[in-house]
């Protein structure tokens, strides 16, 4: 890992006040916007072919090959689970499963022939743009370094004297807690007097596991328009609205793999609740180009999207430091635990910051078997999508004149070393059977990691069934997804290297869309 990622990551620690970190780029951009089952079905693939109500987060100016209007409702369910590797030990988690609404919403379109701009399309939907439903459990014996390292780091940098912790603005809340329970503490080694964390101090090695439960996601509220030039050119807009709601639990221990209730170290327990709340603004612009009747050439642009958001975390810390304090006071326990609330008058603190979004540039192509304007005798066709993501862009900024603004000049610095730009294919089809269509799909999104050890992407293979009639259409579509990842437990200045975890998610999606046209 570089060694900026590092020294961000203490600056963040260190700054009770702020709760975002790099890991955000991922959590919001990373993903696999969801669609109406048909668009689902084809891998998403959408950039190009239009008439579906999902062009309005695509690429809207395929909204302009609707002639008639319509109303789109998508309800869904999801089953996940994840697998993981670390320090050499797998691990399943539990499955996780949850109902949603995909996109929904109605088209209303007015169709003129004989003039220049044939027909005009306007759209409001809503569409779950990201699903945070997750569960990662891993476990391992790690002899490398222990998470209460972090905190001894923070606390022997900051210069903040012992009897000022509780008050010091300068200190996180986990290091003052890592305090509190003598989870670290000071120690003369040959070095001097340093602080040490007690598995550090007392172990050769440390039993530890991650528990992470997560759930929410992003619901986009979009307005679309998009006008049709002679059946020929295409050009749409819309304005989304994104809302943002996550939550994740988090319960990392690490413990002693000897049972020795002489060593003065037990286990430790940190308890995570975060809340991130918010709303964005954002824009997408499009063009649809058909040289020929088989043929549609299309070109998109996604706006960064403008974030305002709000985190709340609560923590609460367990450790057991055995028989430490037992030759001063025999009936002392050992066992500390303190909540976030002890240093937040019983208030829970609310964080809130800007984020900026990737910028999205996307360009595909559709071939249409059999291509008349009477589409319900057109007989299936191919799509392609190709997506330029550019990770690394993204922003963290202050909501309020009186933050820090060097902690986010350096949290910038840190998502631009860590992430690049990443390329995302879509590809699928459909075979028209009269009134009945089967089709098939795959996605693949890229790499958004700048460090060549580091590891992600998200592969989704898709089917589905359709069938239309009397201007009444059902879709039916499964997506299965598999998105692998890396999970950083915690950060270390002083190591070569970082501790992670490999994971694995399955994710499987059912979807239903219905609907009927408005003649």
């Amino acid at each position: 890992m570089k060694n900026t990622l590092s020294i961000a990551f203490l600056l963040f620690a260190g700054s009770s006040a702020m709760a975002q970190l790099p890991d955000d780029v991922m959590r919001l951009h990373y993903t696999s916007p969801s669609g109406t089952a048909r668009s689902q079905a084809i891998g998403g693939a959408m950039g190009s072919l239009g008439g579906d109500l999902t062009s309005t987060f695509v690429n809207p100016a395929g909204l302009g090959m609707y002639k008639v209007s319509e109303i789109v409702l998508t309800p869904g369910f999801t089953m996940a689970k994840s697998t993981s590797n670390y320090w050499g030990s797998d691990a399943t988690s539990k499955n996780l499963n949850r109902f949603n609404f995909s996109t929904t919403g109605f088209v209303s379109a007015t169709n003129e022939p004989g003039r220049n701009w044939v027909s005009k399309a306007f759209s409001i939907a809503v569409n779950r743009t990201a699903n945070f439903n997750n569960a990662i459990y891993y476990k391992g014996v790690n002899d490398y370094s222990s998470f209460s390292e972090q905190y001894a780091e923070e606390f022997s940098r900051s210069g903040v004297a012992i009897n000022d912790v509780r008050s010091s603005p300068v200190l996180s809340i986990p290091t003052k807690m890592a305090i509190y329970t003598y989870l670290i503490d000071t120690a003369t080694t040959p070095n001097g007097l340093e602080v040490l964390g007690k598995p550090e101090q007392y172990l050769d090695a440390v039993v530890q596991q991650n528990r992470i439960t997560t759930k929410g996601g992003i619901t986009e509220i979009a307005l679309g328009f998009a006008a049709n030039n002679k059946d020929k050119f295409y050009l749409g807009g819309s304005i989304g609205v994104p809302i943002v709601k996550y939550e994740r639990r988090l319960e990392f221990t690490e413990s002693d793999p000897t049972n020795n209730k002489d060593n003065y170290f037990g286990f430790s327990r940190y308890e995570e609740r975060l809340t991130t709340t918010g709303v964005g603004l954002n824009a997408k612009l499009g063009m649809i180009f058909k040289p020929i009747q088989q043929l549609r050439i299309g070109a998109a642009i996604h706006t960064p999207t403008i974030y305002g958001l709000r985190d709340k975390v609560w923590s609460k810390m367990v450790t057991d430091v055995e028989k430490l304090f037992q030759r001063t006071n025999p009936n002392d326990p050992g066992i500390d635990s303190i909540t976030s609330d002890y240093y937040t008058g019983n208030q829970q603190p609310v964080y809130k910051f800007d984020m900026t979004s990737p910028w999205k540039f996307i360009v595909s192509g559709a071939y249409i078997f059999n291509a008349v304007e009477d589409v319900t005798v057109q007989r299936g066709f191919i799509t392609a999508d190709a997506e330029w993501v550019t990770y690394g862009s993204s922003r963290f900024s202050p909501s309020e004149e009186n933050d820090d603004q060097s902690f986010y000049d350096e949290l910038n610095k840190t998502v631009k070393n860590l992430y690049k730009g990443a390329l995302n294919l879509r590809i699928g089809g459909e075979l028209k059977f009269n009134t009945f269509m089967v089709r098939g799909g795959y996605a693949h999104y890229g790499n958004p990691y700048d460090d060549d050890v580091l590891k992600a992407s998200r592969s989704i293979i898709s089917t589905g069934i359709g069938y239309r009639d009397k201007g009444i259409f059902i879709d039916l579509t499964y997506a299965h997804t598999i998105y692998k990842d890396v999970n950083f437990p915690y950060r270390l200045q002083d190591k070569e290297f970082q501790t992670y975890a490999d994971t694995k998610s399955t994710i499987g999606q059912f979807l239903l869309t219905f609907g009927f046209k408005i003649y």
